[in-house]
């Protein structure tokens, strides 16, 4: 699959010293939904800036498009739609307006079956002659994303999309990101509501302190960093673990009458077989087995935790870019 942004060297250290991004090299494929995780102040609204045009590069080369961000600014900014985390519309415009606003902008010539269209896919076709001052919360997001899609871009960027935002338009957005991807518009998005990478991306981009640490598919990263339990509902209660168990790392659940086993499905020897057998020989009766893939958000967790540990980050990197970044 060819590539719609290629990034490479990236650097930023801002006029205090700090270096918010350190030689960053990613590519993002035309037409996936790719979704970029860090903790607070990791970089990712930094690097969506510099991707975007908005923010200067120390060092480093973005190619959007075909277009270099620097060389061809107008040509590659036109080939993207950013949703910002905050609205900066004039707030005494309508709603209509302000979408229209937005296409000229990018020097796109007026459309009214598209900017209909787009309305309509956000509920915002009932609301196109209200003031943008009037608007609930939810619906001043949903007038970022049109704002964002008004120009057709090929890319469309969504920073914190559906932080602080209902239910509903939380459906909705992902209906929609779902549409656009069918229609070719590549998605990068940033969250912090991690189920919803798990859901919806195609590859998963770890950012930490301005590096990035991790780009994998999200099927592979799962199955290579993943974790399953194993648990075991007993027919009697524990109220310890069995001294005989010891060596298994068992650990208690459902008030004693569970225990739950963890252990990586990708080794060869998983001691499932082991367990039950010194399960049986200590006397105790199983009574169900359930397992379960460790999620996302315990993945990615982990990588940040050992990621931060003193003379870890070689290490991180190290382990998780075995996989092959692309």
């Amino acid at each position: 699959m060819e590539s719609v942004i290629s990034v490479k060297g990236l650097n930023k250290t801002y006029a205090s010293g700090f270096q918010a991004l350190k030689h960053i090299d990613l590519t993002i494929k035309r037409g996936e939904i790719f979704a970029l995780l860090g903790p607070n102040g990791a970089g990712k609204t930094t690097l969506i800036s510099i991707i975007c045009g908005i923010v200067n590069a120390t060092r480093g080369e973005v190619i959007v498009a075909g277009y270099d961000i620097v060389k061809d600014y107008r040509k590659a900014r036109t080939a993207i739609g950013l949703v910002p985390q905050e609205l900066t519309s004039n707030m005494f415009d309508s709603v209509l307006a302000t979408v229209n606003l937005s296409r000229g902008l990018f020097g796109k010539a007026p459309d009214k079956a598209h900017i209909e269209r787009v309305l309509r896919e956000l509920s915002l076709w009932d609301k196109r002659n209200d003031r943008i001052m009037n608007l609930s919360g939810g619906m001043k997001r949903r007038v970022l994303i049109a704002k964002a899609l008004a120009h057709e871009p090929e890319v469309l960027f969504l920073d914190e999309p559906t932080a602080g935002v209902d239910v509903e338009l939380r459906r909705d957005m992902w209906n929609m990101v779902r549409r656009l991807r069918e229609q070719g518009v590549t998605i990068i998005l940033t969250t912090h509501y991690i189920e919803e990478a798990e859901e919806m991306a195609d590859r998963i981009g770890v950012i930490n302190r301005g590096e990035i640490i991790l780009v994998e598919d999200k099927a592979d990263l799962m199955s290579k960093l993943g974790t399953k339990q194993l648990t075991i509902q007993l027919q009697e209660p524990l109220t310890q673990i069995p001294s005989s168990l010891a060596d298994y790392g068992l650990q208690l659940a459902q008030e004693g009458h569970a225990v739950v086993y963890t252990f990586d499905a990708q080794c060869d020897h998983t001691g499932l077989a082991d367990l039950l057998r010194a399960l049986n020989e200590a006397g105790l009766e199983v009574k169900d087995l359930h397992s379960s893939q460790s999620s996302l958000e315990d993945i990615f967790v982990g990588l940040v935790h050992e990621e931060n540990r003193p003379g870890a980050v070689a290490g991180a990197q190290a382990a998780a870019l075995s996989g092959g970044q692309a």
